[in-house]
């Protein structure tokens, strides 16, 4: 059997020796045999394992990619596949949120709702049912100072305009991003003021960075597939 230097599949992953340590101690790949000397002897199926750790962490994190790993570990490749669909389907509705903000910005007159026009002034819970989003997360962000309702003189309840629905849609694109708090206030300020290019621009970006998480995904998934075949958990037809 040929076996691995760790500093072979170190420089093949552009990773120091140390990493492959802290792979192994996290439970993510099988422990390898030791030489007499006390080496590790890395086989076929440990590289393929530090393949697949690394090139699931851009799409998947690290969390979700070691709790695959020791699924494989278990031969739970069900279990496995099941998680890594979980987080496809959450970056799938995250895309559906940025086109539809995308649209939003593009046609103002878009309706949120087919065959349903905007009243001009709203309730939080209908705002919170038309945006699905959480009243208390609508309650946050308006503490955060992303959003500004007006407030009914009389009752002091908040009012939501279609304005505002549209703020909270890009909120709602933007808080799965990378952009810190100070930028998503410009950003949703930018609707306020009729800056409706600005907030364009910074949805096509968030959709540009979803489109390359997705081909990250893939990738992590296709040497997914090439572990399980390793070791045999898929047989090739």
């Amino acid at each position: 059997m040929h076996y691995y230097k760790p500093i072979e599949i170190a420089r093949e992953l552009s990773i120091s020796t140390s990493a492959l340590r802290h792979y192994e101690a996290w439970g993510v790949i099988p422990a390898p045999a030791r030489s007499a000397n006390g080496y590790r002897l890395y086989t076929k199926v440990h590289l393929a394992y530090f393949r697949c750790i690394r090139a699931m962490f851009p799409g998947f994190g690290v969390s979700i990619s070691c709790d695959v790993l020791r699924h494989i570990q278990n031969a739970d490749m069900d279990i496995a596949f099941w998680l890594v669909n979980k987080e496809q389907a959450i970056l799938q509705h995250e895309k559906a949120v940025a086109d539809q903000t995308l649209a939003l910005l593009q046609d103002p007159e878009l309706p949120l709702v087919a065959n349903k026009k905007l009243k001009t002034h709203m309730s939080i819970g209908e705002a919170a049912a038309l945006t699905n989003v959480q009243d208390s997360a609508i309650r946050h962000w308006e503490k955060e100072g992303l959003i500004k309702p007006e407030r009914d003189p009389d009752n002091g309840y908040r009012i939501f305009t279609p304005m505002h629905i549209r703020q909270i849609l890009l909120i709602r694109t933007l808080r799965r991003t990378v952009y810190f708090l100070e930028n998503m206030k410009e950003i949703v300020q930018a609707v306020e003021h009729q800056s409706i290019e600005k907030a364009k621009k910074v949805t096509e970006d968030a959709l540009f960075s979803i489109h390359q998480r997705n081909r990250k995904q893939f990738y992590g998934v296709h040497q997914l597939v090439e572990l399980c075949k390793e070791v045999g958990l898929v047989v090739p037809e």
